[in-house]
């Protein structure tokens, strides 16, 4: 299936492919989901684009080990756990700052920050196995 039209589509699918994770990753932070389906999203187009060229150009790509981001998203979870406790409320209780930027208020959130985490996580998770297969096939 690595066909001359495949490998010159890839990149471009995979862009898109990542652009819209983020779309859903942003648009589902105040609602349930978003980081996860974003994630699956990416790991996808990142796969995508290592079965059209090789595992080592999405390897490039990352510059991080996928199981780093995974390890980096993990941690982000963790701290958006744990700041309630500084605030003295209820164990992952969403808290809100309203900052303000280019003369617009922003809403930022623990809850952002935990599906930021939860996006990495599954994508280095994914992408770690989905390398390791196609690394495997290859061999």
């Amino acid at each position: 299936m690595n066909t001359l039209i495949f490998r010159t589509v890839a990149p471009f699918l995979t862009a898109l492919m990542l652009l819209f994770s983020f779309f859903v990753l942003l648009r589902g932070h105040n609602e349930p989901g978003g980081g996860f389906i974003g994630g699956l999203i990416a790991a996808s187009g990142l796969a995508v684009y290592g079965i059209a060229r090789g595992v080592s150009a999405v390897r490039r790509s990352l510059f991080f080990h996928p199981l780093s981001i995974a390890g980096a998203g993990l941690l982000l979870s963790t701290i958006a756990g744990l700041l309630s406790i500084f605030f003295a409320v209820p164990f992952m209780t969403g808290l809100w700052i309203y900052p303000k930027l280019f003369g617009a208020e922003v809403p930022l959130s623990s809850v952002l920050l935990f599906d930021i985490g939860v996006y990495l996580v599954v994508l280095g998770a994914i992408t770690s196995i989905a390398l390791a297969l196609e690394e495997k096939e290859v061999e």
